[in-house]
Parts: C-alpha cells; sequence; structure tokens
C-alpha cells in the first residue's frame, strides 16, 4: 500500500490514526486531509519526537493499514 491509498481514503483512515494518536485532535486530523507531512508534524509535536521517530511511526503505522486491509480483501472473497 502506497500513500496515495491513505490520502485519497483519509476519511476511513483517519480513525485508525486518532487511535494510533490519541493526543491529536480531531481537527488537527481532519486537517491534515491525508497529507503525510503534514501528519508528520503533528506528530512530532504532539508526542516531542526526532522527525526520525515519528517517520517510523508513520511508516509502522501504515505497514498496519496495508496488513488490515490486505485481511479485509482476503476475507471479503
Amino acid at each position: 500500500m502506497d500513500w496515495i491509498t491513505i490520502q485519497t481514503g483519509w476519511d476511513e483512515y483517519k480513525v485508525a490514526a486518532k487511535l494510533q494518536w490519541d493526543k491529536l485532535s480531531e481537527q488537527q486530523l481532519h486537517g491534515t486531509r491525508g497529507n503525510r507531512e503534514y501528519l508528520l508534524r503533528r506528530v512530532q509535536e504532539a508526542y516531542s519526537l526526532s522527525r526520525e521517530d515519528a517517520e517510523r511511526q508513520i511508516s509502522e503505522w501504515l505497514m498496519k493499514q496495508a496488513e488490515k486491509r490486505a485481511l479485509k480483501e482476503s476475507s471479503s472473497r
């Protein structure tokens, strides 16, 4: 899964993002509109992380979303 999938389906994925980063407000998450750089900055600020640590968290979250999507697709067949 690439980030374009997250960005185009942001309304669906922002719920999972809120579960991952509960310090981010609904307004902050909505305001990202799925923009990875914006999300990266919000996570970095909210959790006092280095850019590298925030990037790692987002990459791990992206992999989890890809796994969930694959399971969902395989179970619907």
